[in-house]
């Protein structure tokens, strides 16, 4: 795997867009307006992704559409953090088949991080004859010219070499949404959790230069964007690697200086990274949504060392209790793996006490799942999935707890909430926090920031009404 980055130049960019241009004659020439269908699996770095493939798709001329029946071209963005998930990509590649065989003309294509595994890439070469197309996330700013080829040629294309990791400005983007907006800082990852397959697909850490982001944010706010999420593998690493002196605090507080009313959010933070200048900038920018994703993963010291984390459970409480301290309001989100090789009963209740201790509004929780070529993948693992599963229930039960207690102590308070969409014949908002609210109104509302008046919750949401 190559540790170098790579600036894709105008010039390289522009041979993408002609062969945009070669694909939209194409079709013309046979008087047809082609279809597409982007799948999107995982993370929100491949939603973004996704956007940008819809984008090229549009370029070329085709309408998107929301299935996968009838489409001419069918991309699977794929995720390979679980096993769970990549199996439940390849049934429905398998179910593929069905559509191909109804309409012989679709190309179909595989890309995203399970793209980026040589186990995947060959099993699809071998085993999945009527998959056209297989590209890594390295190569997704040559998705142009791989459909060009697979439609001139018609052969099979796999971009899956170990190429540098590269950054790739001016690719046109599809939003699924209008008022909020994915906005990449920075792409790949050097932490190398042992348990994590990210950096080996998606390559070393590489940021955007701060001026390309701030022309992005100052495009989607004066689009009428009301809220920016800040993505990366680890936004806290942004920097780093550039020739200016700059970090993530230093790049919150550029956007914030940008004229409009909106907020910012930002994920993932690693631990490791985030600090007090980081919570200190949170804390004075009203633009900075006071929400925080801090992903802990163990509560056990042990654990952690094991896991490659480079912080321990003192660290973590210590970077928690002063993030409170300058936010009172914080929050606070987490992700936590159950069953990590070796895990004893001990270190689960380390990590049910600090649980209980933090007090998250919300976990994303997971049962750990061995990912082939990492280090945990080889790890000693006496626990049975039983013991596991029985420790994942009690998990769940203790944040959904905590979780309806904090929820509980809204109700009276009134906040200020964006108001971004509609369900079940009523309207639903996010806090500041995130916190999903559902509440009668009028769709003219949509889009507006409103103060809603918090009149019950559940534990994983809550209902008010207009204030």
């Amino acid at each position: 795997m190559s540790n170098k980055t790579t600036t894709i130049s105008s010039e390289q960019l522009g041979r993408q867009f002609h062969y945009c241009d070669q694909i939209a004659a194409y079709w013309r020439d046979r008087d047809r307006v082609p279809a597409a269908y982007v799948e999107t699996y995982g993370c929100q770095q491949n939603e973004a992704d996704s956007e940008k493939l819809r984008g090229y798709l549009v370029q070329c001329g085709y309408t998107i559409q929301a299935s996968a029946e009838g489409a001419d071209v069918v991309v699977m963005n794929t995720c390979a953090i679980r096993e769970h998930a990549e199996q439940r990509v390849f049934g429905n590649l398998g179910a593929l088949v069905h559509t191909k065989r109804r309409h012989p003309g679709q190309k179909i294509f595989l890309c995203g991080c399970m793209a980026g595994e040589s186990v995947v890439w060959e099993r699809i070469r071998k085993s999945y004859p009527f998959v056209d197309g297989v590209f890594s996330t390295h190569h997704l700013w040559q998705f142009p010219e791989i459909l060009w080829k697979v439609l001139s040629l018609g052969k099979r294309q796999f971009f899956v070499e170990d190429e540098p990791g590269a950054i790739a400005e001016g690719i046109p983007q599809v939003r699924d949404d209008r008022l909020k907006a994915w906005v990449s800082v920075m792409y790949g990852c050097n932490n190398f959790c042992t348990y994590c397959i990210v950096p080996y697909v998606r390559g070393r850490e590489r940021s955007r230069q701060v001026e390309d982001i701030l022309a992005e944010c100052t495009s989607l706010i004066q689009g009428g964007c009301k809220e920016i999420t800040l993505l990366g593998q680890n936004v806290n690493s942004y920097g780093k690697d550039l020739e200016e002196q700059v970090d993530f605090a230093d790049l919150l507080e550029k956007i914030c200086q940008i004229q409009g009313d909106f907020l910012i959010r930002f994920m993932t933070s690693h631990p490791r990274d985030a600090g007090k200048k980081l919570f200190d900038t949170m804390a004075r920018n009203p633009k900075i949504a006071k929400q925080l994703h801090l992903p802990f993963q163990s509560g056990s010291s042990r654990v952690l060392k094991a896991m490659n984390r480079h912080y321990d459970r003192e660290k973590y409480l210590a970077a928690v209790a002063y993030a409170k301290s300058v936010m009172p309001d914080l929050v606070l989100t987490s992700d936590v793996i159950v069953g990590f090789p070796g895990e004893t009963e001990e270190d689960f209740l380390q990590t049910l006490s600090l649980i209980e201790q933090v007090r998250y509004d919300a976990l994303f929780t997971f049962i750990f799942s061995p990912r082939h070529g990492t280090p945990a993948a080889a790890m000693e693992d006496p626990t049975p999935k039983e013991e596991k599963n029985r420790r994942f229930d009690r998990l769940c039960a203790l944040q959904n707890q905590i979780s309806e207690q904090i929820h509980r102590g809204y109700v009276g308070k009134t906040l200020r909430c964006l108001v971004d969409g509609q369900e079940d014949g009523g309207l639903t908002a996010r806090t500041e926090g995130g916190r999903l609210v559902r509440f009668p109104g009028d769709p003219s509302l949509i889009g507006g920031y409103h103060m809603i008046t918090i009149t019950g919750s559940t534990t994983w949401s809550l209902t008010g009404q207009l204030a």
